[in-house]
């Protein structure tokens, strides 16, 4: 990653931030709560389960500031531990009784999304947030945040196998969603 810098005011305010001053807290808080909550609903069922995620995620970065590396960027940092908070949401309130292995999927196509291109991402992002929540939480960490599934795998505690059998479901599933709208490219 290259070196990059915060600009003075972000920095000031982590600063005030690492020495426990609350009121600079509330305006990291309010700075990037929309950043935050574009990241969480991604992942998230709905927008209550958004901004839970989104507020335990602050809870651990206001926890873990002194960890940030000024030289690169606060958003990436603070979207990698909202990513991580949704994973552990999932984990501890979902417990993966929805996924899929490998032996399941080999009955799920897994071609490219007709009618994908034709959507607003208002509307994309309502059609995942219909998915179950590991597909859901599996297709937003491969296509939207690039994981591999090795990665995928280590994070959320599953196999290899089941992270490509729940991303192939996700895309069949969302494939059968976008006929049913009768969206075609």
């Amino acid at each position: 990653m290259p070196n990059f810098e915060e600009d003075q005011s972000t920095v000031e305010l982590i600063q005030r931030c690492l020495n426990g001053d609350r009121k600079s807290q509330r305006m990291l808080y309010k700075q990037y709560y929309g950043y935050g909550m574009v990241t969480c609903i991604r992942y998230a069922h709905n927008k209550e389960e958004a901004q839970e995620i989104l507020n335990d995620g602050f809870i651990k970065v206001f926890k873990n500031l002194e960890r940030f590396d000024f030289k690169k960027p606060f958003k990436y940092w603070l979207r990698r531990i909202l990513i991580n908070t949704a994973i552990d949401y999932l984990r501890k309130y979902k417990k993966y009784h929805d996924t899929l292995d490998l032996d399941q999927a080999t009955q799920i196509e897994n071609k490219e999304i007709d009618g994908f291109d034709n959507l607003s991402a208002k509307d994309l992002l309502n059609l995942v947030q219909q998915l179950a929540p590991s597909y859901r939480m599996v297709f937003n960490l491969y296509v939207i945040e690039g994981y591999s599934h090795k990665e995928i795998a280590q994070q959320m505690g599953i196999s290899v196998g089941t992270s490509k059998s729940n991303l192939s479901y996700a895309r069949n599933r969302l494939k059968k969603m976008i006929i049913k709208l009768g969206i075609r490219n």
